[in-house]
């Protein structure tokens, strides 16, 4: 597990494990969010069975997967309402981090600088960039 912050309160990881619930925990995790749609993994990664063991651990467990190339507001509104009800430090994962880098940062259009938002994906090489015009919308309301 490859856990990059964003911000003080938020990370992302690429495809968590079972084993990885407990250090996620330990980490002072209060919300794991699951940008990955089950059908890029095998069931025993997928959304229900993550559930289960996040929620067995004390965390909150948010479903709102993320379709490379296919990013909706919903996704948008959905992942801003999961940062916004978490209790503490917030961890998201897709395949890569990528896409939970993108959502995160449409979804504090308007709360932090545009640059800010790229920066923070950027350092790890994730694809922020590209959104700038959607980002400078949103934040315009």
């Amino acid at each position: 597990m490859d856990i990059r912050p964003l911000s003080d309160t938020y990370s992302v990881t690429p495809q968590i494990e079972p084993e990885d619930i407990e250090a996620i925990k330990a980490a002072g995790f209060t919300t794991v969010i699951c940008n990955r749609p089950d059908g890029e993994i095998p069931p025993e990664l997928q959304a229900d069975a993550m559930r289960g063991l996040v929620e067995g651990a004390g965390m909150a467990f948010v479903v709102n997967p993320v379709i490379g190339g296919a990013l909706t507001q919903e996704n948008v509104d959905a992942q801003r309402s999961a940062i916004d009800a978490a209790s503490g430090p917030v961890l998201a994962y897709c395949a890569s981090g990528n896409r939970s880098s993108i959502v995160w940062a449409l979804a504090n259009a308007g709360r932090k600088p545009t640059d800010e938002l790229i920066s923070a994906g950027a350092q790890y090489g994730y694809q922020v960039a590209q959104f700038r015009e959607l980002i400078d919308r949103l934040a315009k309301g």
